[in-house]
Order: C-alpha cells, then sequence, then structure tokens
C-alpha cells in the first residue's frame, strides 16, 4: 500500500488487515480498525503500572472536572500535594527544525499555485510523525523546558497557519498527518508524561480534522489519553486552553459537543463502531470538554459565554436516569452528564428540578391516598393542589397566611381561587396572583425593598426587618414561579442569585449560615455603581490614603431618618484606613453592604425559596441559570414568537396581522422589549423559548381609534382591526410606551 493510497474505512473486514506505511526506522501500525482493536486490547488492564523512584505504583482514571468543584482547580503548582510534585521526568532531545511560520505560508502559496506540494507533504509527514516531532517544529525554543502553567512555550501562530492550511491540502497529505497521530497514540509510554508530551496532546488537539465522523475513532482515543493525563497535567492543560484564540477555543468547544451529539444520536450509524464497544466516547469527550468549560471559568472576562457550553441534544436524552445514577454514585467512576452540569441547559436543569419535586409531591400524596383509602375516608382530588384562596383586598396577608399553614403542600401543582368570584383557574388567576403579589410586594413605600434607580434593580432593606415572613413570602414567590413555569418581573441583581446557591443543598442545621457568598467589588457594581466606582478609586489611589480619605474601619448608614454607625471589625472606628489595609476595608466593606447588613431579611428569603426548590439538582445550577429559571430569558426572538403565535378572531393572513409583524419585526429592541412587556407583563420569555409563552393575539371589534388592549394573565394582546400600517404601528407604540411597570419607576 503507498502513502498516496486511500485510507481504509473505519469498519469493514477487509480494512483490518491493511496496514499503514513505515516511517524510517519506525516499526508501522495498523490504520484506523486496526487501530481500533489494538488500543482496545491495551485498555483490558485499567491499571496503569508506573515505575516510580523503584517502586511499582498504581495510577487509577481520576475523577471528572465538573462545576460544582470548579474553585477547587484554582491552585497552583505550590499547592498541588506532594504525590503530583514530583520532578518534572528528563525530556529528550529534540531536533532542531528552522521552519518559519511565514516559510511555510510561502510553501504552501507556491504549491497551490504551482500543483507540486511535495514541501509541503514532507514537512506534515515529518511533524506529525511523532510527538518529539511536533515539539521541535512547533516548540519556540526546541530543548528549553518551559515547565509554567503561563507560558506552554508554543508558537501558537504556526500552529494556527498549520491547521488552516491542512484542510486545504491533497488528500494524501490529511491521511498521513491522521497516520502520523495513529503512530503517536499507539506507540508505548513508560513512566510518567512529560511536559513535552502535553504540549503534544495540547497541538493534536487543535486538529481540525476531528470535524469529519471519519475521524472519530482517532479522535476518540486522543480525548481518553488526555482524559486520563495526571491531575497536575490537567491543571496545565486548562490554564494553556485558556491562552487560545477565542476562534480556536470556540472551534474545540464546538468539536466536542458535535462528537458527543454524533455518538450519542448518529445520522449514519454504520460509519461509527457500535455503542457497546466504544461506551468510554462519551466520558472520555465530557471530561476533556470539562477542561475547557474549566480555562473559560478562569478567564477575565470568559472567553465564551457559559451557554455555548449547552448541548441542546440532551434535552432529548433519559435526563431522570442520568439524575438518578448521578444522585446514587455522585462523582465515582459511573459516568451521568449530571457530573457536567455545564453541558446541560437551563430547559433540562428546569425540567429536573420541577420532575424531582413532582416526585416527592406524588410520593407524598400517594401515602395520603393510602391512608385515607385504608380508614375508608372519602378521597378529594384538591389533595394533590396546591390551593391558594385569597380575597383582593387582603391579597398580601391572604397570600403569608394560606402560604404558612401549607408549608408541607408548596410543591402541589399551584391553583388560585379569588374569593367572591367565579372561574376554574387554567393558568389565568395563577399568573394574575403572581403579578399582583409581585407589585405590591415591591411599591417602594412598602419599605421592603428598595429601588435603585441607578442599577435599575431592587435590594433587600436593611432596617426592615420587624415581619421576616414577607421575606420568606417573597422567597416561596419565587420558587412556586419556577416550578410553575411563571416568569416573574423581578429585578434583583446578579449577586443575589449567587447567595441564594450559598449553599445549594438548605442546611439541616437552622444555626448554619446561609447566604453569606464571597462577594467582590465587582458585585458591588452591579448593585451600587457609584459607591463602587468610590472604592475603587480608594483602591487606586497613589496619593497619602490616611490624610487625604481619612476613614476608618466603619460604616454609615441612614435608617427611617436616623444615621447609624457599624463596625467593620472590633474596633473598627479606631482603626484608620491606610494604604496598607485599605484592601481590607473594602472587602470589609462590601461584605457588610451585600451580606452581613441583611443577614435576617435574606435568610427568611432563602428559606422560602428552598421551601419549594429543595433539590440536589440546584447542585446543577449557577446563579445565572437560578436568575432564568425565575424571570426568564433576554433572547428575544420576534420571528420565533410570530412562528408560535395563536389567533383568535384573526388569520395569519389577515391584513392587520400582516401589518402588525411588519411592524413589529421593524421595532428596535427595546420596543420589542415593551411589546412582550405590554402584552405578558415580563420583557423576557419563558426558559424552553418562545413555544413556551402560549401568546396570543384576539380581535376586539371596536373603533380603529382604540389602543390595543392586553390581558398580561393569558399572555394576550386585543387588536382593533386597524386598515393601515401607518395606523397600527401609531397606536401600537403609544400603547406599549405608557403601559406601567410592575415595582419600577
Amino acid at each position: 500500500m503507498h502513502g498516496e493510497d486511500k485510507l481504509p474505512p473505519i469498519l469493514t473486514s477487509a480494512s483490518a488487515g491493511q496496514h499503514c506505511p513505515g516511517r524510517g526506522l519506525m516499526q508501522p501500525y495498523p490504520c484506523l480498525s486496526g487501530f481500533t482493536s489494538t488500543m482496545t486490547q491495551r485498555r483490558i488492564n485499567t491499571q496503569i503500572i508506573t515505575q516510580t523512584g523503584g517502586q511499582i505504583g498504581t495510577r487509577f482514571e481520576l475523577p471528572p472536572l465538573f462545576a460544582a468543584v470548579r474553585q477547587k482547580q484554582r491552585y497552583s503548582i505550590d499547592t498541588l500535594p506532594p504525590e503530583v510534585k514530583a520532578p518534572f521526568p528528563s525530556e529528550p532531545i529534540i531536533p532542531i527544525r528552522t521552519k518559519t511560520v511565514r516559510q511555510f505560508q510561502e510553501d504552501v502559496e507556491k504549491a497551490t499555485a504551482s500543483g507540486e506540494w511535495k514541501d509541503v507533504r514532507e514537512f506534515y509527514l515529518i511533524t506529525f510523525d511523532s510527538f518529539l516531532e511536533l515539539n521541535a517544529a512547533f516548540k519556540r525554543e526546541a530543548n528549553s523546558p518551559f515547565n509554567t502553567t503561563e507560558d506552554s512555550g508554543l508558537n501558537s501562530k504556526f500552529i494556527s497557519a498549520v491547521y488552516d492550511a491542512l484542510l486545504h491540502t491533497p488528500q494524501d497529505i490529511q491521511k498521513s498527518v491522521l497516520k502520523g497521530i495513529i503512530n503517536s497514540l499507539l506507540r508505548e509510554w513508560k513512566g510518567p508524561r512529560t511536559k513535552d508530551d502535553l504540549r503534544a496532546y495540547f497541538i493534536l488537539l487543535q486538529n481540525p480534522q476531528y470535524s469529519s465522523t471519519a475521524t472519530y475513532v482517532i479522535y476518540a482515543h486522543l480525548l481518553r489519553q488526555i482524559a486520563s493525563l495526571s491531575e497536575a497535567d490537567h491543571h496545565f492543560l486548562v490554564h494553556w486552553l485558556k491562552k487560545l484564540s477565542q476562534r480556536r477555543f470556540r472551534q474545540l468547544v464546538e468539536r466536542l459537543l458535535q462528537f458527543i451529539s454524533t455518538r450519542l444520536f448518529p445520522a449514519v450509524p454504520e460509519d461509527l463502531p457500535p455503542s457497546s464497544k466504544c461506551l468510554w466516547w462519551i466520558p472520555s469527550a465530557t471530561k476533556v470538554l470539562g477542561f475547557l468549560n474549566a480555562a473559560n471559568s478562569i478567564s477575565s472576562p470568559p472567553i465564551l459565554s457559559y451557554t455555548d457550553f449547552y448541548n441542546i441534544t440532551l434535552d432529548h436524552i433519559d435526563i431522570m436516569g442520568e439524575y438518578r445514577t448521578w444522585q446514587y454514585h455522585g462523582n465515582s467512576s459511573k459516568f451521568s452528564f449530571c457530573q457536567f452540569p455545564f453541558i446541560l441547559s437551563a430547559a433540562v436543569k428546569k425540567a429536573i428540578i420541577q420532575k424531582d419535586s413532582e416526585q416527592q409531591m406524588i410520593s407524598i400524596a400517594r401515602q395520603s391516598l393510602v391512608d385515607k383509602v385504608s380508614r375508608r375516608q372519602r378521597v378529594d382530588m384538591n389533595l394533590l393542589f396546591l390551593n391558594i384562596r385569597v380575597r383582593r383586598t387582603q391579597l398580601l396577608s391572604d397570600s403569608l397566611d394560606e402560604l404558612s399553614r401549607k408549608k408541607a403542600e408548596l410543591k402541589k401543582k399551584l391553583r388560585v381561587t379569588f374569593v367572591g368570584e367565579a372561574g376554574l383557574d387554567m393558568g389565568g388567576l395563577t399568573k394574575e396572583w403572581f403579578l399582583l403579589l409581585v407589585r405590591q410586594i415591591f411599591q417602594m413605600d412598602y419599605g421592603m425593598f428598595m429601588y435603585l434607580k441607578e442599577s435599575n434593580c431592587h435590594w433587600f432593606s436593611s432596617w426592615k426587618c420587624d415581619n421576616l415572613s414577607e421575606f420568606r413570602l417573597v422567597g416561596t414567590l419565587m420558587g412556586l414561579a419556577v416550578y410553575n413555569s411563571i416568569a416573574l418581573d423581578i429585578h434583583f441583581p446578579p449577586c443575589c442569585y449567587k447567595k441564594l446557591l450559598t449553599p445549594p443543598i438548605m442546611p439541616c442545621d437552622q444555626n448554619t449560615l446561609v447566604g453569606m457568598a464571597t462577594l467582590t467589588l465587582d458585585d458591588l457594581q452591579q448593585v451600587m455603581p457609584d459607591l463602587a466606582h468610590g472604592l475603587q478609586e480608594l483602591l487606586s489611589y497613589d496619593g497619602d490614603v490616611e490624610e487625604d480619605f481619612y476613614l476608618a474601619f466603619q460604616v454609615f448608614q441612614e435608617e427611617l431618618g436616623v444615621v447609624k454607625s457599624y463596625n467593620l471589625k472590633p474596633g473598627g472606628d479606631k482603626i484608620p484606613v491606610t494604604k496598607v489595609n485599605r484592601r481590607e476595608y473594602v472587602q470589609l466593606y462590601v461584605d457588610f453592604l451585600l451580606n452581613k447588613s441583611i443577614y435576617k431579611q435574606f435568610a427568611a428569603f432563602y428559606y422560602g425559596f428552598h421551601s419549594v426548590c429543595a433539590s440536589d439538582a440546584l447542585l446543577l445550577l449557577r446563579p445565572e441559570e437560578v436568575e432564568v429559571l425565575v424571570c426568564g430569558s433576554l433572547d428575544l426572538d420576534m420571528s420565533a414568537l410570530q412562528r408560535e403565535v395563536q389567533y383568535e378572531g384573526y388569520c395569519r393572513t389577515d391584513a392587520t396581522i400582516r401589518y402588525f409583524w411588519e411592524v413589529v419585526l421593524a421595532f428596535p429592541m427595546e420596543l420589542q422589549r415593551k411589546l412582550l412587556h405590554f402584552a405578558t407583563g415580563s420583557d423576557r420569555i419563558p426558559v424552553g423559548g418562545m413555544a413556551h409563552l402560549n401568546f396570543k393575539i384576539s380581535k376586539i371589534d371596536v373603533s380603529t381609534d382604540w389602543l390595543p388592549i392586553s390581558h398580561t394573565c393569558f399572555n394576550q394582546i386585543c387588536l382593533p382591526p386597524y386598515k393601515s400600517r401607518k395606523e397600527l404601528k401609531n397606536k401600537l407604540t403609544i400603547a406599549i410606551s405608557n403601559a406601567e411597570g410592575f415595582g419600577l419607576e
């Protein structure tokens, strides 16, 4: 078989006996199908025997890197345990290669123009021949150690140029690269990996050829070897990954997500080995994706949005089966996607919380039914619902009484009745109850929350602690909104949701502190930006801090017209703020404002939320995802809404409807959000997208002088039959621009 011949297919009986060409003195290895069987044979023994100081040691596969222990990954080499701080093994002598990026690019340009690829072919053949040659080509100084997390020692521009050109080279060159990778992965390794080996893995991971399913067998084995590296090597790899360009980083993430999706639901199953023979593919890929997620998390700002790590394919698997596996086995060797929650979308996590709560409630309800039947008592189907009866005139007090009396029933499906009003709650009354309660609770003169105009959000009043049950009610409302799929028009800053997950599981001991998150000046910036700016100026001031600022470790707050002082530490009023201790002062100030001064209020709020949403599933959530579950998503897509809308009295071809969508789709984003708020009571969409909004446009037979009206309880707009586009645009703009928001000035 010659080097120019076609690579054998992955799974054919004929391919098993074919071999790749030899490379100099190197023993040739089988190609893809033979590669699979060889690697499988070498993996039969799961323990890896390593020679360590004359002793035989056993190295097991490391536990996965997942979100719940993300903070634990932020260590330096100095804090690593002794067993992973062993001296680096000696590096072999790397041959000197002198080709530069420019020379390579000139070779490619000449080959493209002339059709003669000899020099380029030789470069790829030599470079991908071994891990040693990869370092020779791409390491900036061939035999320098570069044993730091901050610098991989690689010429990233050269790597990018070589990979960017690879897919445009003749097929025989691309095949030679894959064959070289096969040889490298099959080679026997004795002792621990060197940092040059790690560099080679880092280079190979960036290969764009893995976007093709034809290369998935090779890609899978590369991922498996990377996933099984030592903890110290993973630490280095994470820091090197965060140095990649956003484009290259995104490609790695998308390639891994595609690999996982294709393995789960292959378009042509025959293109891949049977799932039963490669159960390790998805765990290996997900672990490597975890390293990219860790790199993204320690980057400031993050390289990608956390939503870019979602794999929507997982919306269609047995996610509760994955959740149960995770509950029973934790983060042991039994794989579950729940070990890596960054890959699960907010919609999936919401489904887990709801189903987990439902199953808890069904178990309780079943026991109640059994008890009634055993006592020959009449079974009341109201037993299955959380029935709330309130008077409109006493909305807040009645709601508080009802929820306090029915604490054990909060995970049942909510059903609301307004006293003295006929009608069955089909969802509209429930939403109206939420909207009216939120509107009343967040009124400025009620005093529970203060509205901060500079950040357009609400925050807890530090002096309002005479009736903590009301703060618990707000937390309960938020939990019920998540459980009953109601998006609330609540404007809390992001740090509120960090506090709500501190800790994510409600402690059994009521004396355990809750909501005391580690918050920084960046968090204060999102609540009180002017104050945060002043504190930042204090930190960066070059003059005499003590003389010029004349501050002590003390804060002053006005409460009901009375100014009160609080020490940030014992004797703080007598401790001056200096250039030496100013960072401590700022941190204590932030902690006081966002944690200590509102502790009682927030603790009640925390317990209210967790009384409904108490679930192991909260361990899977990021603070941003809790906000999305409570308030909905900001990702507004009016075209998607147009596809999902329902009509009553109109059809989509009517002139008024055509005018409506022409106007709305042309609106700027600000007016589109106002329209959504006008129709639904919130400018956000529910988790899961527009399909979950149940948006309706109805015809109202009144004069066209009327403005459009809305029924926010039913997500409904009522349109008079306007005769022109101009008239509809004018009336609709007036209506949505003058709709008053709940709780905001």
